[in-house]
């Protein structure tokens, strides 16, 4: 049975405050206690592998991890956050464009699944992204793996998981809003290669007890 590890990345500064982070935003004071936080934690778990996205919150806190966890480092695009409109980067949150590309986005994800306001991945594009993702994790020969990665796309990679190709726009527009994320939190789900009908289990969901001190 192969155990997939996901962790999302510690705070950023993009989380913490108004404007829309970029690639290359950094971790905030707090994300760095929270990313040493979960490195102590996972030191005692047997993980023979690490997958990160590639975005550089993530990387920091892979790379305060592997200093407790000693193995082999991956970095993968698959993992990455989901890719916005080029517009909303580096603006607020609350800017009128980014407010207006952000509900055309919302308006048209479960009834128009070709829309693209500009050049964001749409709900088809992040089904087809979750798939390769789970099927990269498949492929890797190690059983414990842990992936640090982000909270949005994180919830798309369960829902797809849960139901496969059968996932509909309505039921991922669902999942994301109902089920919550915090930064470094971790989800466990296992893999059963002989159970062709039902794979993949949700074993824990945003487990954060190691935050309990912060």
């Amino acid at each position: 049975m192969k155990k997939i590890y996901f962790v999302r990345h510690g705070q950023s500064e993009g989380n913490a405050g108004n404007i829309r982070q970029m690639t290359e935003t950094p971790l905030t004071e707090l994300g760095i206690k929270q990313s040493e936080f979960i490195a102590d934690r996972i030191r005692t778990l047997s993980i023979e592998k690490i997958v990160s996205s590639t975005m550089f919150r993530a990387k920091q806190t892979t790379e305060i991890i592997s200093k407790k966890v000693t193995a082999p480092i991956e970095y993968s695009d698959l993992f990455v956050e989901r890719r916005r409109p080029s517009e909303q980067y580096g603006i607020p949150k609350d800017d009128p464009v980014s407010l207006n590309a952000e509900r055309l986005i919302r308006e048209n994800f479960a009834v128009n699944l070709e829309y693209h306001y500009s050049d964001e991945e749409n709900f088809l594009d992040l089904k087809n992204r979750a798939n390769r993702a789970l099927q990269f994790l498949i492929n890797l020969p190690e059983d414990n793996i842990l992936v640090v990665i982000h909270g949005h796309f994180l919830k798309i990679i369960i829902a797809y998981a849960i139901f496969g190709e059968n996932l509909t726009a309505n039921e991922c527009e669902s999942f994301m809003r109902s089920f919550r994320m915090n930064n470094t939190g971790i989800t466990l789900i296992s893999y059963k290669e002989d159970n062709l009908s039902d794979p993949w289990n949700i074993e824990t969901w945003n487990d954060v007890s190691h935050l309990e001190e912060l």
